[in-house]
């Protein structure tokens, strides 16, 4: 007898609690092993392919590419059987995984490989909703695609889920003809919203849940449902609706108003909005700024590749100028704990640094970037960089960050003051090396300068602890040889 096993959005970690599906992976009917990816998402961090945990055959799939789905919401269906023979699905199915048996073992709504050693007590199983009342909806997407009783429990690749010889198992997909949306909830009962931003966006706002009905799987509220609702205009109480007005104006498509396109800051750009607000609200910062003499720096870096072995990058040599100066003075590898208000001060250095991609700008993190020399800071750096072109970077990639140094100079800018990378304490900035006049041992000369500039928390130092950072670097900058004294 086959069973139907619902698996949802899992958590993936670093505090999401939403993803956007980029591209399904499988097709309602492929059959599925355990472990395999079955959907890419894109989170605010990175885009992840999501396995799934059960072995079976796809019977829905829950969610068009481009919806938002809140964590817990379902992704997908999969009918596990139980052969004849008593064999396993296949290799790929360890005991306790993809049988009827094993549906009550396993690590429940978590990312293969993480999570509890039991699943829950109980397990609802799916109940497709027909196309009429289809829950994954928002402006500009398809709804999400379902599947009527005929339709998932004739699916075609159900035959090799028993073995040889053995007549296959049926595929039984429960469905309700009469199912709704779930009704507004009840003026004492819960709120029906997973997310935690969901709740904050409506507070923030002032925007009752209660008297909103959610587009997602049995009335869940989404980001989306609230953000309808503040954009939609509050109509007076008596009036005539805008069909009935003469002069009623048209209502713009979605997406789109009487000002112009409108955008989501939802994804990449999203997390990096609200970073970046977070850090302008909560971090006092200031920020100081010297030219210097870059002229041997780049001598030094030229003699380095002219000896032979890896090319050393610039911003490797910047990195470990970094650390050598966050060494002397380590206060500013550090952060602010708000809640207990105390400055958390770190023993280690793991280095970000800011990279622009087709998806926005990231801020991938090399580990321990204290511990490595020009040669390793140079291959972790291409490493970073190319996932984050290739958009393979993980969340791990992107958080736990101590300290980041930002190349702005590839845009062709001198300077600028960057905003805080919340919640670290500093950033470094550089700004582009071009040649400008200069006094050089007393003469004028044409010189190689580049403009550093420190924005910093000055709640865990003073500008005395900027200045004496920032002179460091710029005299690391102008005399290499200073880090021979580190080495």
């Amino acid at each position: 007898m086959a069973q139907v096993l619902e698996f949802k959005l899992p958590d993936l970690g670093e505090g999401l609690t939403e993803a956007e599906i980029v591209r399904w992976l499988v097709q309602v009917g492929d059959v599925v092993a355990v472990d395999q990816p079955v959907v890419e998402v894109e989170t605010a961090k990175a885009m992840v392919e999501v396995p799934c945990p059960y072995g079976g055959v796809v019977t829905a799939r829950f969610g068009e590419e481009g919806t938002e789905l809140p964590v817990g919401a379902p992704l997908i269906t999969v009918a596990v059987g139980a052969p004849a023979s008593g064999d396993a699905l296949g290799p790929a199915d360890p005991p306790g995984r993809g049988g009827p048996a094993g549906a009550a073992e396993g690590s429940g709504n978590v990312l293969v490989g993480y999570g509890t050693s039991e699943a829950p007590a109980r397990r609802r199983r799916v109940r497709p909703t027909p196309p009429a009342a289809v829950p994954m909806t928002r402006p500009g997407v398809a709804p999400a695609t379902t599947h009527s009783p005929s339709e998932a429990a004739t699916a075609p690749a159900a035959a090799p889920l028993a073995p040889s010889g053995a007549a296959p198992a049926p595929v039984a997909v429960p469905v309700e003809a009469g199912a709704v949306r779930a009704p507004h909830p009840a003026p004492d009962g819960p709120v029906p919203v997973i997310s935690p931003l969901v709740r904050r966006l409506a507070r923030e706002n002032g925007l009752d849940l209660r008297q909103l009905t959610g587009s997602g799987p049995e009335g869940l509220i989404l980001r989306a449902d609230v953000e309808n609702a503040l954009r939609a205009p509050a109509a007076p109480v008596g009036s005539q609706s805008a069909r009935s007005l003469p002069d009623a104006d048209v209502t713009p498509a979605p997406g789109t108003s009487a000002d112009g396109l409108r955008i989501p800051l939802k994804g990449v750009r999203g997390a990096v909005a609200d970073k970046l607000s977070r850090s302008r609200r909560e971090i006092p910062d200031a920020t100081c700024w010297v030219d210097a003499d870059a002229t041997e720096l780049m001598r030094a870096r030229a003699a380095m590749n002219a000896a032979g072995g890896p090319k050393i990058s610039l911003l490797a040599l910047l990195a470990r100028i970094c650390t050598a100066a966050l060494a002397r003075f380590p206060e500013l590898n550090s952060s602010v704990d708000t809640a207990a208000r105390e400055i958390v001060r770190f023993d280690h250095v793991h280095l970000g640094f800011a990279a622009q991609t087709e998806r926005g700008l990231v801020v991938p993190v090399v580990r321990d970037a204290h511990a490595r020399d020009a040669e390793g800071l140079t291959a972790e750096f291409a490493r970073l960089t190319e996932a984050g072109r290739a958009g393979r970077l993980t969340p791990a990639d992107l958080t736990g960050g101590t300290f980041t140094l930002n190349n702005y100079g590839v845009f062709g800018v001198d300077g600028s003051t960057p905003i805080v990378n919340h919640p670290e304490a500093a950033m470094l900035g550089v700004g582009r090396i071009v040649p400008k006049p200069w006094v050089h041992e007393g003469e004028l000369a044409v010189r190689q300068v580049v403009q550093l500039s420190l924005t910093f928390d000055h709640r865990v130092c003073d500008g005395g602890t900027a200045g004496g950072f920032l002179r460091h670097v710029a005299d690391c900058v102008e005399q290499p040889a200073v880090l021979l004294r580190t080495l």
